[in-house]
């Protein structure tokens, strides 16, 4: 052939040209076609500040596999990228560019600042769109979309007026998780709940009308100043006469009732709980159920506020003063301000340490404040019921089986109401408007006429809320448009389980809801990528890898490689930057075997059937094993296990292809044989080398087209768009893998007694068979594998008088190889070999006696295994007896 191949591999010669290619060609573009079926994947968008790390390369890898190989199948495989506009996080980076500049977005005003985070997401956005597409991502960059894109945001506006109309949507003076470092409102799966080591503090309350006090435990003693009761357990026998009874706040000197309530735990503290409405979810609810007032102590930066705001029934009815010396301080330092206090008025009883979970935002990390605020919610358990039965009745499965569907089941039965309302400015702004007159609208346009103004909701919508709406929204909907009549519902979801409830669930709920279809068949929870101690990577730890500088090191196709060789179905991953050796040194692999090949070659042939009279016994066994290979790849790939389907097709191309085929057909390339018998070769070799590339292009796409471009036929373009292998039945050849195993076994025998015994590798040795006369035909149609791949020099059939004690003894399937090694043998050694031999022999014939004699397994078992297992056993005592023979004669000679 003309064409030259470098001796090495080079994948920055390779891998831009190749994608840029695909790009120009548009081959990742799926169009609506009636005449196949769509197969498609919604990508999780990732935030428009991300940069790609290790977690994004390897979900977006199996992603791209499921797509690549879908596409090959036939489908129309779409695959919709797109990135979320993140409001917290894109509200953040924005806010500490403007602070560099010694300014704040209240500097700016709202209208500026929203048209500086634009500016900022036009000219940063596109980072991890570029860095996707350099690992190779096969995303349809045409229907590239943006949450906060026109349609989309049409989308969000038209859900919130829906779900408001149907009264799934509310306002309403609730708890909330407020993150006073972001200055807003989080969804309960917002906050991550971190145990702690903290303090209970034992507090006397004493009474209106005497000297006598009770003792208050609680871990928060700033918010006292909102308290409004103190309430004990109903089956408290020994406080029940003190309810009804006044007790006095220390420090502000409030009366408050003592109160009963089933909420209360005798058993915990003192049995004497504070009730503080405004500052715990708990108290919110013991306050609803007593009528008691809501009293704010903090602001929305978590400190005391200068007067306390009193709340009742939704209403702002009063103001409480607050101590000067507290006023304005932070929590933390008024709960040390307060603390002191009572110690000087011999109020504090005691300090324990205490135990407890805190709840801490899963942005900024600081502990959430539970906060009483004007807030817009979701009404949750309507829309749970139809999510949570589709997932019960495998509308929806989720992979690996079995794993997260308690856990799903559990969050959707006890699910609470989801506060939607952010108090940012960078989002969906809530479609609610307000005039002067107090009065409210929902609408999706400003309703404002001439005579009658009205200003929106300042608050924007959480950024689920958008997300949820991603696989529909993204295909036009509220429109019916062809894409999303076509490519709706989606066939698969890959994500992280740990956004199973921040988004998983949402997605299921809001396509029930809007679509009254499920929005994904299939959702495969892939695991987390650790450093190689099992670390989570962080920025803390300094411990996480820059997918690109190994993309850079090592090629995009090793990095691809490596983290799906060291994964398996939905377990977490460890990885160092040395694993990516791995990846590299099979594309070296790949390299070598084509370049081997392509040296041979004077055009391609992959027709290997025209050739059929001049197959031989190898060829029948790479044909049959490339088609174990080819079912093997597309059953572990139909059922999520990535893992196994490239395991599957490294280890036949390595061993079986590399290995050993193509090292058993050099005699026939280089020898003066039949052309028939070299063409056969080569026809099959290209053959399964093409095939090969084409099983493993969804994981390596760009040395597999490389390589593949040598082997197309006919019409064909691009490995990207070319058909799946197709599996072969007639193909599979048992005997052949039979008799080519025990070759194998036989040559890797004599290859470790060379080793043993010392003999140099390039000395030839001669080699005795005692076996029946169908394997002796066997062995000596297939002579020349051992003359080329053992060092043998002649081989003979053994009539019996051969000494055995001058020889080196192999027994493979009942057949006796023997080599004479009389001036090479050292005795000593052969011993020690065939008594190791000897204990590894009797150690599984103990396994396979006691397998057989388990009750158990005789009456689970098909008769088929059972059968198999007396076999292998049969086969080993007749080996042992061999081995103890040729052992025995060995120390009979000395």
């Amino acid at each position: 052939m003309t064409r030259d191949v470098p001796k090495t591999y080079d994948p920055k010669l390779v891998e831009d040209k190749w994608y840029q290619h695909w790009l120009d060609k548009k081959y990742f573009h799926a169009k609506v076609d009636p005449d196949k079926k769509p197969y498609t994947i919604v990508i999780p968008p990732p935030n428009v500040t991300s940069v790609l790390h290790m977690g994004h390369a390897y979900n977006n890898t199996l992603q791209d596999i499921l797509i690549r190989y879908h596409r090959k199948l036939g489908y129309s495989a779409l695959w919709l990228p797109g990135t979320d506009h993140a409001g917290i996080a894109t509200q953040s980076v924005v806010e500490r560019e403007l602070a560099r500049e010694h300014k704040t977005r209240h500097d700016l005003g709202r209208e500026r600042f929203v048209e500086r985070v634009w500016e900022w997401k036009n000219h940063h956005g596109a980072a991890i769109i570029n860095q996707l597409k350099k690992i190779g991502c096969s995303c349809d960059w045409d229907r590239e979309r943006f949450t906060m894109d026109p349609g989309l945001s049409n989308a969000v506006r038209e859900v919130f007026i829906r779900l408001y109309n149907k009264g799934l949507i509310y306002r309403g003076l609730r708890i909330v998780n407020w993150d006073p470092a972001s200055a807003t409102a989080l969804a309960d799966d917002e906050v991550d709940h971190i145990e702690l080591q903290g303090y209970l503090y034992h507090i006397r309350y004493r009474f209106a009308d005497s000297e006598d006090y009770i003792v208050v435990a609680t871990t928060r003693p700033e918010t006292l100043l909102g308290d409004t009761a103190v309430a004990v357990a109903p089956d408290d026998e020994d406080k029940k006469h003190l309810v009804g009874k006044k007790v006095i706040i220390p420090v502000v000197n409030r009366t408050v009732e003592i109160i009963s309530d089933e909420y209360v735990d005798k058993e915990f503290g003192s049995g004497f709980v504070k009730v503080t409405p405004a500052h715990d979810p708990n108290d919110f609810e013991i306050g609803r159920r007593h009528g008691l007032n809501n009293v704010l102590v903090l602001d929305k930066n978590a400190c005391v506020m200068p007067v306390c705001q009193v709340f009742n029934d939704n209403q702002y009815t009063d103001e409480i003063p607050v101590p000067d010396d507290i006023a304005g301080l932070d929590r933390f330092e008024a709960r040390q301000k307060i603390i002191e206090k009572l110690k000087a008025l011999s109020l504090l009883e005691k300090i324990e340490k205490h135990t407890h979970a805190v709840g801490h935002s899963y942005r900024s990390k600081v502990p959430v404040e539970p906060y009483l605020s004007v807030q817009w919610f979701v009404k949750m358990k309507p829309l749970a019921e139809k999510a949570l039965k589709v997932v019960q009745e495998k509308q929806i499965k989720f992979y690996p089986e079995n794993r997260f569907d308690k856990t799903y089941e559990h969050w959707m039965l006890t699910i609470r109401d989801w506060c939607i309302s952010r108090q940012l400015w960078w989002g969906h702004r809530i479609p609610v408007w307000y005039n002067d007159k107090g009065e409210m609208k929902v609408s999706a346009e400003d309703p404002s006429t001439d005579m009658d103004k009205w200003i929106q909701d300042t608050d924007v919508l959480d950024t689920w809320f958008s997300s949820q709406l991603w696989p529909f929204s993204t295909l036009g909907w509220p429109d019916e448009t062809d894409d999303l009549k076509y490519f709706y519902p989606t066939n698969t979801l890959v994500t992280a389980p740990d956004i199973i409830f921040f988004w998983v669930a949402r997605m299921i709920m809001a396509g029930m809801e809007f679509k009254n279809e499920i929005p994904f068949e299939n959702v495969y929870f892939n695991g987390i990528v650790r450093d190689e101690q099992g670390r989570k990577m962080s920025k803390s730890l300094g411990n996480g890898i820059d997918p690109l500088e190994m993309i850079d090191k090592f090629s995009a196709d090793a990095v691809r490689f490596t983290i799906v060789m060291l994964s398996s179905e939905g377990q977490d991953i460890n990885i160092s930057p040395k694993s990516f050796e791995m990846g590299r040194n099979f594309s070296n692999k790949i390299w070598n075997a084509f370049r081997f090949l392509h040296m041979n070659l004077n055009r391609p042939d992959t027709d290997f059937p025209k050739y059929q009279d001049s197959l031989i016994l190898e060829d029948r066994w790479i044909l049959s094993r490339l088609h174990k290979a080819i079912r093997d790849v597309s059953e572990n790939i139909g059922r999520f296990r990535l893992n196994d389907a490239l395991n599957a097709v490294y280890h036949f191309f390595w061993h079986d292809y590399c290995d050993w085929y193509l090292e058993m057909i050099k005699p026939r390339l280089y020898n003066q044989q039949s052309n028939d018998l070299k063409n056969a070769a080569l026809a099959v070799a290209c053959y399964v080398m093409k095939s090969s590339m084409e099983l493993l292009h969804p994981f390596i796409p760009f040395i597999t087209e490389e390589i593949w471009q040598t082997f197309k036929t006919g019409t064909q373009k691009s490995i990207v768009i070319s058909d799946w292998p197709e599996f072969n039945g007639n193909l599979i050849n048992e005997q052949a893998e039979r008799e080519i195993q025990l070759i194998q076994d036989a040559i890797s025998g004599i290859r470790n007694l060379r080793a043993e015994m010392e003999v140099p590798p390039g000395k030839k040795i001669p080699l005795f068979v005692e076996a029946a006369d169908s394997t002796w035909s066997l062995i000596l149609d297939n002579k020349n594998h051992f003359i080329s791949l053992a060092k043998i020099s002649e081989i003979n059939r053994s009539d019996g008088t051969l000494n055995k004690s001058d020889a080196g003894v192999l027994v493979i399937k009942n057949v006796e190889f023997l080599i004479p090694m009389a001036e090479l043998i050292d005795r000593d050694k052969e011993k020690v070999r065939l008594s190791k031999e000897i204990e590894r022999l009797s150690g599984l014939e103990k396994t396979l006696i006691s397998k057989l004699k388990n009750k158990n397994f005789i009456d689970k078992a098909p008769e088929n295994i059972i059968e198999n297992e007396r076999k292998k056993l049969a086969g080993v005592q007749e080996n042992l007896e061999k081995i103890r023979k040729n052992y025995d004669n060995l120390v009979r000679s000395n």
